[in-house]
C-alpha cells in the first residue's frame, strides 16, 4: 500500500525560514523544486512561455500562502497542489481542453498487487525503418494523450511521469484515493484503444 510522503526534515526547517521571511531560504526552495514543477506544468499547458509563467506563479504564491501551509503533505505535494490549480485556471481562460506534452517510454506500471505494462513497445534499436516506426507510435501517442479529458491527463502525469504515489496525487489534487485510480485506470484504457489498431498492424 503506498503511502502519501510527509514533510522531510530538511524541508521542514526550510519553510520554517521562509516563515521568517528568509529570501535566502525561499531561494533554496526554488532551486530545489522549479525543474519539476516547471516539467509538470509544461507536459499540462503546451507551450513553454505559459509554463514559465506558471512555475514562477507558483513560487510566488508560494511565498505569500506559507503561513497557510499546514506541514500535513510533502511540500513537493502541497506545490504540485498550486501548479495545478494554476494550470486549470488557465484551461478555464482558454475554454478548452489543450495540453502538449511528451510521455517518457513508461512500460512498466506500478499497481498494487503487481506491475502492469502499459504499452508493449519491441524494442526497436539498430533497425532504422523501425526506428522510424518508433517515431510514428510516439507522434501517435502524443496526440492520443492530447485527447484525453483534463483530469485524466493530470493524473496520468502526476502518476506515470513525476512518479506520486496515489495518495500524494489525491492530496495534490483535492480528489478521493479511489478517484486518482479511477482516473488513471481509464486514462490507460484511452491510451490502449487509440494505440490497439497500430500495435497490431506492427
Amino acid at each position: 500500500m503506498e503511502r502519501a510522503m510527509r514533510l522531510s526534515d530538511a524541508d521542514a526547517a526550510l519553510v520554517a525560514r521562509c516563515k521568517t521571511n528568509d529570501l535566502t531560504a525561499f531561494e533554496e526552495m526554488v532551486e530545489r523544486y522549479q525543474h519539476k514543477i516547471y516539467g509538470y506544468v509544461r507536459r499540462l499547458v503546451g507551450n513553454e512561455t505559459d509554463a514559465e509563467d506558471i512555475t514562477q506563479e507558483v513560487f510566488l504564491k508560494a511565498l505569500t500562502s506559507l503561513h497557510a501551509f499546514r506541514e500535513e503533505s510533502s511540500l513537493q505535494t502541497w506545490l504540485f497542489r498550486i501548479a495545478t490549480n494554476l494550470c486549470r485556471d488557465l484551461m478555464r481562460r482558454r475554454q478548452r481542453e489543450r495540453g502538449w506534452f511528451s510521455l517518457w517510454r513508461r512500460t512498466e506500471e506500478e499497481q498494487e498487487g503487481g506491475g502492469e505494462r502499459l504499452l508493449d513497445i519491441p524494442d526497436l534499436e539498430g533497425d532504422p525503418e523501425r526506428l522510424l516506426l518508433r517515431e510514428e507510435l510516439g507522434e501517435l501517442l502524443q496526440r492520443a494523450i492530447e485527447e484525453l479529458p483534463w483530469r485524466m491527463r493530470e493524473v496520468l502525469v502526476l502518476h506515470d511521469l513525476e512518479a506520486l504515489s496515489y495518495e500524494e496525487i489525491a492530496e495534490a489534487l483535492g480528489i478521493p484515493l479511489g478517484t486518482v485510480k479511477s482516473r488513471l485506470f481509464h486514462a490507460r484504457a484511452r491510451l490502449r484503444e487509440a494505440l490497439a489498431s497500430y500495435m497490431e498492424g506492427d
